[in-house]
């Protein structure tokens, strides 16, 4: 891995009076694979956002190629957590990978040759090319992660983000939706940075770790932040790591009865 791709140099962001982000620094190169950890409210959603432009900063910079990040690009691909189509709508899976190429501008071009080998190479390269021809709406939540996922890398972005995709799936698809996208990381130096409340499921392929709690976060390689010394500091109160069977929980000393277990849902 070479130079850095995204770079954010102390980032902050007020909302409504609130600091929602503080002091927020990281860097992915292409290729990383990045895991966004954290759980509800903690500030992910913002942290991507900050990235898309759709968030302006308070203080700080968001950096591409270690330049300040234009209003529009197109090198930035974004998967969010649920699919925006009617489950009605009669959209086959390969028009709605199609849209990925020119769905942003006025009007449509024409189906060509290049373009359907293009949208099949895309499916292939997902695993979705046998429900090709299916209504989106009749897929299986994660069938329709790895359309949304072809859908976004259509256009050869640079940078990935991904909102929450392996929320309400099955173990199985969990582990079908982080394989594919470790493969095209590595195979077409693509940088991921993949939002999660449960870190297990990313920890084979997760090259970086962007733990975010109560607006900060810290970042390194996964046996470096996932320690309790750094995450209670996070936190701003003692956490504990527990390690069993090869997974990890992550369990903040309860204030209260609730507090402990909205802190054990990083993690399953």
């Amino acid at each position: 891995m070479t130079g850095d791709l995204l770079r954010l140099d102390g980032v902050g962001v007020r909302l409504g009076g609130r600091e929602i982000l503080r002091d927020v620094s990281l860097t992915i190169r292409a290729g990383e694979f990045a895991g966004l950890i954290g759980p509800n409210g903690a500030g992910k959603t913002t942290l991507l956002r900050v990235i898309l432009g759709l968030q302006p900063v308070t203080r700080g910079a968001v950096l591409l190629d270690g330049a300040p990040r234009p209003s529009r690009d197109a090198s930035i691909g974004y998967v969010p957590q649920k699919l925006a189509i009617e489950p009605d709508m009669p959209l086959r899976v390969k028009d709605v990978v199609s849209l990925g190429l020119d769905g942003h501008k006025f009007g449509l071009r024409l189906p060509s040759r290049a373009r359907r080998e293009l949208v099949s190479d895309m499916l292939t390269a997902v695993g979705a090319q046998r429900y090709a021809d299916a209504r989106v709406g009749e897929l299986s939540g994660g069938e329709q992660q790895r359309v949304m996922i072809a859908h976004a890398l259509i256009s050869r972005p640079r940078l990935l983000l991904l909102d929450e995709p392996l929320a309400n799936l099955d173990i199985s698809s969990e582990q079908g939706i982080v394989s594919v996208l470790a493969r095209l990381a590595r195979a077409e130096r693509i940088a991921v940075l993949l939002s999660a409340h449960d870190m297990n499921p990313l920890m084979p392929v997760m090259d970086t770790i962007v733990y975010v709690a109560s607006g900060r976060v810290a970042v390194g390689r996964t046996d470096e932040v996932v320690q309790p010394e750094v995450l209670s500091r996070l936190y701003g109160q003692h956490v504990d790591v527990i390690r069993v069977h090869g997974r990890v929980l992550v369990v903040a000393a309860p204030e209260g009865a609730e507090a402990a277990a909205h802190d054990a849902t990083v993690v399953r």
